[in-house]
């Protein structure tokens, strides 16, 4: 059974820092695609950043602050948000698309992280 555990999450304020971890775990063949989604109070669920086979896709939102990265060795994928705004606040989830047989390839999900930022 694959596992998605987040950690790096908390309150911080206005032009601070804070790194996201997502480590993957389990019976993992392949892990394709990695990256990080985030749902504001009241929002749908949009994506943040994505790292697939070395390139990168950044919502335009974050792009210049926020950094993902991947350790192919340590089945984990990063996300570095520098100047945080107040709204980059909300619940931050981290997807993987893994191939863990006998279950056919599909996304993963973690269960959330919440990130505060104080104005």
């Amino acid at each position: 059974q694959v596992q998605l555990v987040e950690s790096g999450g908390g309150l911080v304020q206005a032009g601070g820092s804070l790194r996201l971890s997502c480590a993957a775990s389990g019976n993992i063949f392949s892990i394709y695609g990695m990256g990080w989604y985030r749902q504001a109070p009241g929002k749908e669920r949009e994506l943040v950043a994505r790292i697939f086979s070395g390139s990168t896709n950044y919502a335009d939102s974050v792009k210049g602050r926020f950094t993902i990265s991947r350790d192919n060795a340590k089945n984990t994928v990063y996300l570095q948000m520098n100047s945080l705004k107040p709204e980059d606040t909300g619940v931050y989830y981290c997807y993987a698309d893994i191939y863990a047989p006998p279950s056919p390839r599909r996304d993963y999900w973690g269960q959330g992280t919440q990130v505060t930022v104080s104005s």
